[in-house]
């Protein structure tokens, strides 16, 4: 009877299969752990490459169109109210020029903005202070996460210990608004027929430049008692440009310059010139407004207001010519700041205003102020008691 015999192999021969079998299971493993290893390295390439580079202190310059948004400012924790420094500091992380860490924690990357901006307030020369990798292509790898309303338009290198803030001499801010603000309130004229006549901006700008010099700001902001040293604003130059038409509507642009700003000042400023121009309030009523009484000043749209320039004349005088810095001029770049004006800032608000009429509706509500009222008390001579507030903290910086 046939028997199944099974073929010996020779032990020598199947410690050889062995090794054979545990060779080639080796050869897979090391290849696959090589391959995890390469794809792992090839998606940690840039921020390896980033983690390489020293951090560097630099400034941005920085525009936007502030509608739709809740200021410059970002609020910690809160993602309810965008702001533009959200959208920024998420375009700074996927850029790859700050670690993931510092976009949860600002402090970490030093950052500092040179003024906070209100909600729909635009900005065409803002500048940022903060401590980046300075990878290759930066300004164009950080504007390719950026909307297109908001642009980083320079770059430069500062001081290791510069803060944009602090090391900020003046702020320059630009008002456009249509003329027929100015318009007596018996023409009621708020339409595109109204024209700004060469007598009537000729008063216009006397009134605006009576703000120049310092004077106490208190009425033109809020939880500011007129006894509080922090009122007191230098203003160096407020003037009012030649009118100009947009599709259809004439405007006018009002620039002040400061050495730094309350929070709704410059509105305010506007406000009570534009209700002097239209009869609501007496045109004493501006210098009586620097005085210790409380004074109902009106608080003009918005809308209309642009961060035009921020400066750093003393820090140009003694870093700018060193030969390791730049100085803080952004001359290279105008071309770029009156582009992003003509195509992002300035259509804005003429569309917004025609279509929203944001001017023609505040002016309607200016009857509702008391300025009589406030005139007759400071003529009395018994001013109302000052504000026990102290100053908030926000009103200390530029938050216009």
């Amino acid at each position: 009877m046939a028997q199944n015999v099974k073929a010996s192999v020779p032990v020598g021969a199947k410690e050889e299969q062995d090794k054979k079998g545990w060779s080639r299971q080796g050869r897979a493993r090391v290849w696959e752990e090589t391959e995890q290893k390469a794809k792992k390295l090839k998606s940690n390439e840039d921020e390896g490459q980033s983690t390489k580079l020293p951090k560097r202190k630099v400034v941005l310059l920085l525009a936007y169109s502030g509608k739709g948004y809740h200021g410059m400012q970002r609020n910690a924790g809160s993602s309810q109210f965008r702001t533009i420094e959200d959208d920024l500091v998420s375009a700074l992380v996927q850029s790859g020029c700050v670690p993931e860490s510092h976009g949860e924690d600002m402090k970490k990357m030093s950052f500092q903005r040179c003024a906070r901006t209100d909600k729909g307030v635009s900005a065409a020369g803002q500048v940022v202070s903060l401590k980046v990798w300075l990878i290759k292509d930066i300004l164009e790898k950080i504007n390719n996460h950026l909307p297109s309303h908001i642009r980083i338009l320079g770059l430069k290198r500062v001081t290791g210990g510069f803060n944009s803030k602090n090391r900020c001499d003046a702020r320059t801010y630009c008002y456009m608004l249509p003329t027929f603000a100015f318009a007596h309130k018996d023409q009621d004229v708020q339409d595109e027929s109204f024209r700004l006549s060469a007598e009537t901006l000729q008063r216009v700008n006397g009134l605006l430049a009576c703000f120049r010099g310092t004077h106490n700001f208190h009425n033109f902001t809020s939880q500011k008692g007129p006894q509080e040293p922090s009122a007191r604003r230098y203003i160096l130059e407020m003037h009012c440009g030649e009118p100009f038409v947009r599709e259809g509507l004439e405007f006018a642009i009002i620039t002040v310059k400061g050495q730094s700003f309350m929070m709704h000042q410059i509105r305010k400023m506007v406000g009570l010139v534009v209700a002097i121009m239209r009869g609501h309030a007496p045109e004493s009523l501006l210098e009586q407004s620097w005085g210790p009484a409380k004074v109902d000043v009106p608080k003009a749209p918005g809308l209309g207001l642009v961060l035009e320039r921020v400066h750093f004349d003393r820090y140009n005088q003694r870093f700018g010519g060193d030969g390791l810095h730049e100085p803080l001029d952004w001359v290279a770049e105008e071309g770029a700041i009156a582009a992003f004006k003509e195509c992002h800032i300035f259509p804005s608000i003429v569309d917004t205003e025609r279509r929203e009429r944001s001017m023609a509706q505040w002016l309607s509500t200016l009857p509702a102020h008391d300025f009589s009222a406030s005139a007759l008390t400071m003529a009395g001579g018994a001013p109302k008691a000052s504000s026990p507030l102290r100053g908030s903290e926000e009103g200390e910086g530029d938050t216009d």
